[in-house]
């Protein structure tokens, strides 16, 4: 009956989507059938953010282990491109890895499934395939292609449940495409109809496409029909592995402070605050605002509107989901930031948080009204702080990004997690090894006791540690045995 029920409002929600959507002129150019049932740019960090064949080798194991109900979820993120070297063709790899995540304690994993060139690693036929992803290898920064068949989503799916682990797809949203200096690639370079939505940005030198910036993620403009249709289409086909425990999606946000700026975006924005702008861009933000506070005569109305654009896609695209498997896990996964993320127009808060209270240099009073906390079933926050910095009630430390959090969502998300990026948090070398262990350790209970759990970015920081023999996922098992206790 629940089933059932939900089915039916998504059906009625997707019927009001389309009763007061766009005027003619605004319909997207496609209509997208639904599923059956980050000089030359700088090359990125490592890492950034047919049927499944039966494998003789693999014996059978008839008493796959069940995730304990009354432990503490612990999250490991597994960057598609960070991994592929690994992953791309070698499923053993896979078994391997998840493996170890299983034996440390971590209850469940996080799969990139579609990484910021905007093609995919699940079954769709609305966007291709990865075809290689730049990864860093011994030898450098290279292309790394993937030759097997096999389906790359399933095969995480079928091991991470031999072991007794919940599997997430990650699912880097508002983006099509991606340049390094190993080239360009992505649906935003193929499909000319979508490039014309490529969003457009508010530099110095005016406003230009991202596909003429030097950006190395090439973002949608979030705020138009044609690509949440299309976002929405690839969702539904995720949606539809009925063995899938739940979706992140990463990224779902504008590019920056500096987006979107389109003449599209221009016309949905008067109309929203019904009064036409004399003076573009200046009156929502100075030429080149890059990040900050300003008080130009639309900009606190001009938070709220993108807020409200990520909202109404995150609840449309939760009703989406659903309707294709109402027992999936929606989630998402937002920066801890909370007191500047507004520069990428998103309210992760409970709309219960009266924001314009706490922060009214830059938040109306309607702000609050688009916070998306309660459409979410799982939210992971990035408590991205230096190894110095574990302890702490404000941001910028693990503990105080998990507490405000805790204290923004106000309980709406039926999950909430935290935890830090162990690889890229100490870009000026000032901690010892030893203190970045150590801090390893003590951000698993320091996270998990603020919030619901633990989340760590990435695994492949825990690999590379390994091979030059550096033991971190020692580190992690003692700290997740602090709240999840050895039986």
């Amino acid at each position: 009956m629940k089933s059932i029920n939900t089915l039916l409002m998504a059906l009625a929600i997707v019927f009001t989507f389309s009763a007061c959507g766009c005027t003619p002129e605004e319909k997207p150019e496609y209509t997208f059938p639904s599923a059956p049932q980050k000089p030359e740019p700088e090359q990125p960090q490592e890492p950034e953010n047919p049927d499944t064949p039966e494998n003789p080798d693999t014996p059978e194991t008839p008493d796959t282990p069940t995730p304990d109900v009354n432990a503490k979820r612990c999250f490991i993120w597994i960057d598609a491109a960070a991994n592929f070297p690994d992953f791309a063709d070698d499923r053993d790899k896979i078994v391997r890895d998840l493996t170890k995540a299983a034996e440390v304690g971590f209850t469940d994993i996080v799969v990139d499934v579609r990484p910021t060139t905007g093609d995919v690693l699940f079954k769709t036929d609305k966007c291709q395939q990865v075809e290689w992803l730049g990864a860093w290898l011994s030898s450098g920064y290279s292309k790394v292609y993937r030759n097997a068949d096999w389906d790359y989503l399933q095969a995480f799916i079928d091991e991470g449940h031999k072991l007794g682990l919940r599997v997430y797809a990650g699912f880097n949203t508002m983006v099509g495409g991606n340049t390094t200096s190993k080239g360009s690639q992505g649906v935003l370079f193929r499909d000319n109809t979508l490039k014309q939505h490529a969003t457009m940005l508010n530099t110095s030198n005016g406003i230009v496409s991202i596909m003429d910036a030097s950006n190395s993620a090439k973002f949608f403009n979030p705020v138009h029909p044609t690509v949440q249709n299309y976002i929405i289409g690839l969702l539904e086909d995720l949606a539809a592995y009925e063995d899938l425990d739940g979706i992140i999606l990463d990224r779902c946000r504008f590019d920056g402070f500096e987006s979107d700026f389109s003449d599209y975006t221009r016309r949905e924005f008067e109309k929203y605050i019904g009064a036409t702008l004399e003076n573009w861009p200046e009156d929502v933000l100075p030429v080149g605002a890059a990040y900050g506070t300003y008080y130009q005569k639309y900009t606190k109305k001009w938070h709220e509107f993108r807020a409200k654009v990520i909202h109404d896609f995150v609840e449309k695209t939760r009703y989406a989901v659903k309707a294709v498997n109402p027992d999936i896990d929606f989630g998402v996964y937002v920066g801890g930031w909370y007191a500047s993320y507004y520069e990428v127009g998103v309210n992760w808060a409970s709309p219960n948080y009266m924001t314009g209270n706490y922060y009214s240099q830059w938040a109306t009073s309607d702000y609050s009204k688009y916070g998306y906390a309660d459409h979410v079933d799982v939210m992971i926050i990035g408590a991205y702080a230096s190894p110095g910095s574990v302890y702490g009630s404000n941001e910028w430390t693990m503990q105080g990004f998990c507490k405000l959090a805790k204290e923004k969502t106000m309980g709406a998300p039926g999950l909430l997690v935290g935890g830090p990026d162990v690889g890229n948090w100490d870009s000026s070398n000032k901690y010892t090894q030893e203190q970045e262990n150590e801090a390893i350790t003590k951000s698993v209970k320091a996270c998990a006791d603020e919030c619901d759990g633990y989340f760590l970015f990435d695994m492949i920081h825990l690999k590379k540690a390994a091979d030059k023999g550096i033991d971190q996922w020692s580190c992690v098992e003692e700290g997740i045995s602090q709240v999840n206790p050895k039986k």
